[in-house]
């Protein structure tokens, strides 16, 4: 079996609601069309083609554009040697979708690090809080709307004492530098 062939028998399972397979560079990609039915498609793909593997699930923040988000599964099968990435819109206004951490287990610290990061909540998750990010921090620092430059705040009795260093960048790596203490990413002033 080919990576291509087994999406195209999860495109025959499911019809309409996923796209049909794209080839890139020998890798294989398939959008749904509805972020809900994501841990039925999952569940499918472990199940019967024999995705046992979950490499990784990533978010991109498409900000301006609707839906905003955009979740990214990397599959694979042990036993097929086969790699499938399967892609989901989810809307701003919306933004949660079903947990497949039921599924594959290691979903659970992928589908938290996406919230704390991004802001995007997974129904029914067994533990669904920050990862990084102490409990009560208000912001998402991946969004493309937190500022490069960082959030000035104060915090009192949760991590500091003194307002929270989250200002201070963007940090900024000068390419080609005479050495490497130039190029280390650092905060630059137009003088540097």
């Amino acid at each position: 079996m080919t990576p291509l062939e087994l999406a195209q028998q999860l495109k025959a399972k499911f019809g309409e609601l996923v796209s049909e397979p794209t080839e890139f560079r020998g890798e294989v990609t398939v959008k749904l069309g509805d972020a809900e039915r994501i841990a039925e498609v999952c569940e499918f793909a472990r199940k019967t083609l024999g995705f046992d593997f979950l490499l990784d699930v990533s978010s991109i923040d498409n900000y301006g554009e609707d839906p905003r988000w955009t979740i990214v599964y990397e599959l694979y099968g042990l036993g097929h040697y086969c790699h499938l990435r399967l892609k989901v819109e989810v809307a701003e206004e919306k933004s949660e979708l079903p947990t497949v951490s039921t599924i594959w287990r290691t979903a659970d610290w992928h589908e938290r690090e996406i919230y704390d990061m991004m802001g995007i909540r997974f129904r029914g998750h067994p533990d669904l809080r920050r990862i990084l990010m102490w409990e009560g921090y208000p912001y998402f620092p991946l969004r493309k709307d937190f500022p490069l430059a960082g959030k000035a705040t104060e915090l009192p009795d949760v991590a500091f004492t003194k307002p929270a260093p989250l200002e201070g960048g963007p940090f900024v790596t000068v390419a080609g530098g005479k050495d490497a203490i130039e190029r280390e990413p650092r905060v630059r002033t137009v003088e540097s």
